[in-house]
């Protein structure tokens, strides 16, 4: 005759000890704290994190075409698609044909579209500066550069 298994313990509180010792787990957990602040923060200009970033890399880039936009968003370019129809659906950015690439367009920000980046920038920056309240202006120099060379290791290989 066996013996019954025991029953399982009840967990009350549980440990993330072991992997509270990995960095990749501290940065997923900022991150998803930065992701939610950011998110609450662009919505009153209905715009999402992956929305907000290309039309700034828009704004700042006039003429970008989207082989670019999507290289420096690295997302795939079938995915980048839907970004932009949403962005020229609310008439901040267009299309325009290149002259000397007829299957290639260059994307400008319209006027409206400047002034939402403008706005949304400003909050993005107060976003940032509730979050990093209380970190000096070395800790976040080092920090800033510790992600650097984190991302610099990744293009490399």
């Amino acid at each position: 005759m066996s013996k019954p298994n025991p029953a399982p313990p009840v967990i009350t509180h549980v440990s993330d000890a072991t992997l509270r010792g990995f960095v990749g787990y501290h940065m997923k957990r900022a991150f998803n704290v930065v992701q939610a602040d950011l998110a609450a923060t662009l919505k009153p200009f209905d715009l999402r994190m992956i929305t907000y970033s290309a039309l700034v890399l828009i704004v700042d880039n006039p003429g970008l075409r989207q082989s670019q936009l999507a290289d420096a968003m690295d997302i795939e370019r079938p995915n980048l698609v839907v970004i932009i129809d949403e962005l020229e659906r609310r008439d901040l950015i267009l299309r325009e044909k290149v002259p000397t690439d007829r299957r290639a367009y260059a994307l400008v920000p319209t006027l409206a579209g400047r002034q939402l980046c403008a706005r949304a920038i400003e909050a993005v920056k107060s976003h940032e500066a509730r979050l990093l309240q209380g970190v000096g202006m070395t800790e976040y120099a080092q920090v800033l550069d510790v992600l650097r060379r984190i991302e610099a290791k990744g293009t490399k290989e």
